[in-house]
């Protein structure tokens, strides 16, 4: 797959579709690779006009890793925000945020439709709010608004997604099929083969707790996007599982409120995954929005 330099770092990732037709940028989750954009998914969005651009966030997959920075002290970082002081990371969201831009420039993007997953929702509300001139929609799924007054993830989800991660394959492969059982879709059939096929690319690709931890440093030190997302005019659409244990389903309510205008849908036993059976209207969705703000 191809790689370019982008905002001082190299960015791996990949395309489908015609570079003629609507540019959609999709930016990923905590700790996942692009590869959890699932080829099929992102084949569907490029039948509908798409030209689909997908990538490994910084200090995942293939992209660069920021080896030597530190690996944040949760504790201590929650403690500096809780007594207002402004946390020390070696990055926040807003410069994951210039990254995605980044690649957009040396793709010869101008505008694009943006769409992110979790903390990739997160990611696109950065976007938005940083520079709104270059987004022709946004679309958060499964995502939050940073909202410290919001329900926090359900116990054992926050367990499974915090539990170590083994270094070798079939460690990894048994705690990849143990997470995706818990913070998965419960109104959708639970599919082992694929979870394990697609966790070993992931391993394979290579696999980075430390990026991981640094990426929820970001997203912590971030704060509460809520007000300021109430200042944006872009369309917009918020997608979110009724089911969802790690963000709960009032993340997704709460960004639909803020952004003005904003679409909603919510999905009935979706989780904190993108299951196959969702596919159809979460394109569907998605491809609506962008076909009204091209």
């Amino acid at each position: 797959m191809p790689r370019v330099a982008a905002n001082g770092i190299t960015v791996e990732y990949d395309s489908f579709g015609s570079p003629s037709d609507r540019p959609l940028l999709l930016v990923m989750g905590l700790g996942a690779q692009m590869i959890h954009w699932d080829e099929a998914f992102c084949e569907g969005l490029a039948q509908r006009g798409h030209h689909v651009i997908r990538f490994d966030n910084r200090d995942s997959g293939l992209s660069t890793r920021f080896d030597d920075a530190p690996v944040p002290d949760m504790g201590a970082l929650v403690t500096q925000l809780m007594s207002g002081q402004k946390p020390e990371v070696p990055y926040t969201l807003d410069d994951m945020a210039a990254d995605a831009f980044g690649l957009l420039d040396a793709l010869g993007v101008e505008r694009a439709h943006i769409a992110g997953a979790s903390m990739g929702g997160m990611i696109v509300q950065a976007m938005a709010l940083a520079s709104p001139e270059r987004v022709r929609s946004l679309t958060s799924i499964m995502s939050s608004t940073g909202n410290p007054a919001l329900p926090p993830a359900a116990p054992e989800a926050m367990a499974a997604l915090t539990s170590p991660v083994p270094a070798d394959i079939e460690g990894y492969l048994a705690r990849s099929v143990e997470v995706a059982r818990v913070i998965g879709s419960p109104g959708f059939p639970f599919d082992e083969a694929r979870t394990r096929e697609r966790a070993k690319l992931a391993f394979e690709r290579g696999v980075y707790p430390q990026g991981t931890a640094r990426q929820m440093a970001a997203i912590v030190a971030h704060g509460n996007r809520r007000p300021r997302l109430q200042q944006v005019t872009l369309p917009a659409l918020v997608i979110h599982g009724s089911a969802d244990p790690l963000v709960p389903v009032h993340g997704g309510r709460d960004t639909h409120e803020a952004l003005r205008g904003a679409e909603w849908l919510e999905i009935e036993g979706m989780g904190h995954d993108l299951p196959p059976g969702t596919w159809g209207s979460i394109t569907e969705a998605i491809s609506r929005l962008t076909e009204r703000h091209h």
